[in-house]
């Protein structure tokens, strides 16, 4: 009898430890929080930098000069981004042709780290035009060029902004991020495609490709030359003894996958054989190792792009010094010709003309 009266218990108990199980294990593949408050967009990137400290790549980029006006903002906020950015999530907004402005794309942030809010504030509310108020969360419209970048504080970590011309935009992150968080919300483009990105991604980016939409971005370069109808790329860089780096386009038919490989096959054959020529005393054993890495191959309906990037070579390229390109000096034997004097160009006077009284 008592196991009886204990088994509706039991199974309630079990059920809400199987819900939590289940929400744990949505949330280890879910896109990170950053990225979920981001409003419906055509392109997303994501990136952090808490990850790249910890392996110590950070320290080792050159340093970075800083303008005045930036100086400024690091003065006033305590904020700079290469020290203090934890993590970033970018949303991209193509062209519309009903904006003013039909040849620019537009974009919404969300970004994580070590913010002083109040000196922030202080800041934002400086520069800000004017400033509006949204669930006890002011938003500071601040004038940038032919747009208004709108900007609010969500946490003691959290900023968002915003330069789309609609207000309910920056609204809508500051809704979702009132909300408890769920591992189903977020984008629909990213809600699809997340799942693409390899597990400890450090960065990734999704992106939407029209090659027949001459306003977005790289309408004119290299989308045309590789994809002949709309497709979704995923690329996304993860470090385990190496940098790994992987690009995959979802295309509409097998034929296009095709085609894609095919064009990103010989780009590669094209820089490697100049690589090769660049180089006619050897070539570096890490940028071999890397070239030497490169693979493109076709699934289905996808075109997958792989590549490793040894540590030797991220090292060169972080703290190897520019290479020297002045001119050679000629043989000690054969001294190059000097130029000609060039004639004064102060009037000599004639030697028969007396000086000016004093």
């Amino acid at each position: 009898m008592r196991i009886r009266r204990r088994l509706p218990l039991i199974i309630a108990l079990l059920a809400v430890v199987a819900a939590v199980v289940i929400v744990v294990q949505l949330r280890k593949h879910a896109p990170p929080e950053p990225a979920r408050l981001l409003p419906n967009a055509d392109g997303f990137f994501y990136i952090n930098l808490s990850w790249l400290r910890r392996m110590d790549v950070i320290r080792q980029l050159p340093p970075v000069s800083h303008d005045p006006e930036y100086e400024r903002f690091i003065q006033e906020t305590g904020f700079q981004f290469e020290r203090d950015l934890d993590r970033a999530a970018f949303a991209v907004h193509y062209p519309s042709a009903a904006s003013p402005t039909a040849d620019e794309s537009r974009f919404s942030e969300v970004i994580e780290g070590s913010i002083h809010a109040e000196r922030l504030s202080a800041y934002l509310r400086k520069v800000a035009q004017s400033v509006d108020s949204y669930r006890s969360v002011d938003i500071y419209n601040i004038p940038l060029e032919r747009r208004t970048l709108r900007v609010a504080i969500l946490g003691v970590d959290t900023v968002a902004g915003s330069n789309l011309d609609d207000p309910l935009v920056i609204r809508g992150i500051i809704d979702r991020s009132r909300k408890l968080a769920s591992p189903f919300g977020g984008p629909a483009l990213l809600r699809q495609h997340y799942k693409h990105v390899p597990l400890a991604s450090l960065m990734w980016l999704i992106v939407r490709v029209d090659p027949s939409d001459r306003r977005l971005p790289l309408s004119e370069g290299i989308w045309p030359l590789l994809f002949s109808s709309k497709s979704v790329v995923v690329a996304s860089a993860r470090y385990l003894t190496s940098l790994h780096l992987r690009a995959e386009a979802f295309t509409g038919s097998e034929e296009d996958a095709k085609r894609v490989t095919d064009q990103v096959s010989t780009f590669l054959s094209i820089f490697h054989t100049a690589e090769t020529s660049a180089s006619p005393q050897g070539t570096d054993p890490d940028v071999k190792q890397f070239f030497d890495s490169l693979k493109v191959e076709q699934k289905d309906e996808r075109a997958v792009l792989t590549a490793n990037l040894p540590p030797g070579f991220l090292k060169k390229v972080f703290t190897e010094a520019p290479i020297d390109v002045s001119p050679i000096s000629p043989p000690s034997g054969n001294p190059a010709p000097q130029p000609p004097p060039q004639p004064s160009k102060r009037r000599a006077r004639p030697q028969h003309q007396a000086p000016a009284p004093q």
